[in-house]
């Protein structure tokens, strides 16, 4: 059974229940004198002890996945592959990448998720579970991949598709965007319903080293989250799907800690992301017990701080050209005052939309009344279609606008409008 597999968890569950049970029944005939009656006693408070710890920490590791298998627990991780292999060219999926940089892994929790596409993968689309490994970080992190249904239809056979990189927030895991915020089930029904372009949808969670919390940054003499969002995750998606290989193909999408690295990856890299969307998400990445040193000490590392605080970046440095959709809420989100000063300080040529909502705290909640709107919101900035062959340029898809498709913001006067949510039913 797989560390994250629902049958095991509930195993795990059940015999602590039995142990518990059975300590109550036998510590009557545990209680008499002697050094046999001693040791059944400790023996049945330690085995009791150990279930229940297990069955915890097995909840809250399915629930926030810092390990994705035995092998990440245990250490055993594979080294990462120094080449790259190629898909079919047709309909390459996992399946077909036998020793690639993205290989097949177990259910990782999808086997809990409700509402996954069921069928035929031309007619309802494909969710895929995998492990992502970095070529040059040599990081391996766990990840979902959506197919929408256009992926295996015949008329797009020779189409690339644009990509969102999807992040969660930290501690929580990929199963959090397919089972609270239903990544993959919202996009194939605005697919569906022809209010969002198909798209490659790519899960994952923002650490490449758990449980240390990376913060998508390149840390001196540590893990390279940034290189490998940048790098090393598009080469993986290139080398294993059809999917866009121009920028303008690429979106950045987080909640929370994920909503960070969304903001970060675009504003830091245009060349790899000229889109993003933050809900809940940060301006400055900050030192803090889960990070330990991200930045190095001396000035080398307090220069390196301040280029990872996006209001520094946009008062000293050009604004980049990309697109990006930040939320909040008046009352009951800590970030509000620093999401207007963000605002108010992006210029041209780089954009900025934004949800407001009158409130809302930082939970899944206030996430899932944003989320369909800002998955619209990011399909209108991604170009598609790309063929797989050279072509002359195609003309943007329905509802884009010229600058749209190369990875441009429209032609406007204002660089920022207000995208809206949907409101609660009742």
């Amino acid at each position: 059974m797989g560390l994250t597999s629902q049958s095991l968890e509930i195993t795990v569950i059940v015999l602590a229940v039995v142990c518990v049970a059975a300590t109550v029944w036998l510590w009557p005939r545990l209680s008499r004198n002697g050094w046999r009656h001693v040791l059944g006693r400790l023996g049945a408070i330690v085995v009791t002890q150990l279930s229940i710890v297990s069955a915890l920490a097995l909840a809250v590791n399915a629930n926030f996945e810092f390990y994705g298998n035995w092998d990440e627990l245990l250490g055993n991780n594979e080294q990462a592959p120094a080449s790259v292999s190629q898909g079919d060219g047709q309909y390459a999926t996992v399946g077909n990448i036998k020793g690639g940089l993205i290989q097949p892994a177990g259910p990782q929790g999808l086997d809990r998720v409700t509402g996954l596409p069921q069928g035929p993968a031309s007619k309802v689309g494909k969710v895929e579970s995998v492990r992502i490994i970095g070529r040059r970080t040599r990081a391996i992190n766990p990840g979902f991949v959506y197919l929408p249904p256009q992926y295996f239809q015949q008329q797009f056979h020779r189409q690339r598709f644009p990509v969102m990189v999807v992040i969660s927030g930290y501690p929580g895991g990929i199963m959090n965007l397919a089972q609270h915020l239903q990544i993959p089930q919202n996009a194939g029904q605005l697919i569906a319903q022809g209010k969002m372009q198909p798209t490659v949808i790519v899960m994952v969670r923002p650490t490449i080293a758990p449980p240390r919390d990376t913060e998508c940054v390149d840390v001196p003499g540590g893990p390279q989250a940034e290189t490998f969002f940048t790098k090393d995750l598009p080469d993986a998606m290139k080398s294993a799907y059809r999917v866009g290989h121009d920028p303008s193909a690429w979106g950045a999408f987080g909640y929370s800690s994920g909503g960070t690295c969304s903001l970060q990856l675009a504003m830091r890299n245009p060349k790899a992301y000229t889109s993003a969307v933050s809900l809940s998400g940060d301006y400055a990445i900050k030192d803090d017990l889960t990070t330990g040193s991200l930045f190095g000490p001396g000035p080398t590392g307090a220069q390196h701080q301040r280029e990872h605080d996006l209001l520094w970046r946009l008062q000293n440095l050009p604004s980049p050209q990309v697109s990006v959709l930040v939320a909040s809420s008046r009352q009951g989100e800590s970030d509000y005052g620093d999401t207007m000063k963000f605002i108010h300080a992006v210029k041209p040529p780089m954009r900025v939309d934004s949800i407001i909502l009158p409130h809302g705290s930082h939970q899944f909640g206030t996430w899932r009344r944003e989320v369909v709107p800002a998955l619209e919101w990011q399909s209108q900035q991604l170009t598609f279609p790309q063929d797989t062959e050279p072509n002359p340029p195609q003309k943007p898809a329905p509802g884009q606008t010229k600058g749209a498709a190369k990875g441009q913001a429209p032609a406007d006067d204002q660089s920022h409008k207000r995208v809206e949510a949907e409101r609660p039913q009742g």
